[in-house]
């Protein structure tokens, strides 16, 4: 990445760091995927139970491969080959010791947002896993709450629509339409701004173009 890049997304990183302690939450600043896949598991002991949701940033750094090939119990709900194992899985990673997550957008000062369709995600955000891991690229990092959440819909959401190959508006235009479509992924909107409970949620901040 360009030196000029590297530097600005260093000093932005520290900025977004304190917005995140503020709101009683901790981040930490990776050079690179292979530093942020380091800072990753040394958060997570041998031994815990994992979970996720379908989080792309955590694939991209390793993590997803390194859970599964370590010794680590991770709740795969994508092993599953009915509707109720499905959702047995699901509730199992409630229960879970982590949940890795990424989120489609941030504030400089901390402020996550996430967009769901079937809410399991932003839901195990809320409550449930005993700690939360976002893998998040400084190309998700934004200005202020309004620009995180135009990033979210006419981003993050047109991508996620044509990558599911689903029906909605913003698969064909490109940019959200506000739709009610049946297959809308834009059920559930999260904007996490504090966590009551300190160490629970971390958010490793990579100098990378991660996700969507």
């Amino acid at each position: 990445m360009n030196e000029n890049i590297t530097k600005r997304n260093e000093l932005l990183a520290q900025k977004t760091i304190e917005g995140l302690k503020s709101r009683n939450m901790t981040g930490y600043y990776a050079a690179t995927k292979e530093e942020a896949l380091k800072k990753a598991l040394e958060i997570i002991p041998e031994g815990s139970s994992v979970t996720m949701g379908g989080a792309m940033s955590a694939h991209e750094i390793g993590l997803l491969e390194a859970i599964k090939n370590g010794n680590y119990n991770f709740i795969d709900r994508d092993k599953a080959k009915t509707p109720e194992e499905k959702r047995a899985a699901m509730l199992a990673g409630y229960d879970a010791d982590f949940f890795l997550s990424s989120c489609n957008a941030m504030t400089d000062d901390g402020i996550l947002v996430n967009i769901d369709g079937n809410s399991n995600r932003v839901s195990m955000i809320c409550q449930g896993p005993k700690k939360v891991i976002f893998i998040v690229g400084m190309n998700k990092v934004c200005g202020d709450l309004d620009g995180a959440m135009k990033r979210a819909r006419n981003v993050a959401a047109p991508i996620n629509a044509q990558r599911f190959g689903l029906a909605t508006p913003c698969a064909k235009t490109g940019k959200c339409m506000d739709c009610k479509s049946p297959d809308t992924i834009c059920c559930q909107f999260l904007t996490t701004r504090y966590s009551r409970h300190a160490d629970r949620i971390h958010v490793i901040l990579v100098n990378d173009n991660l996700g969507f």
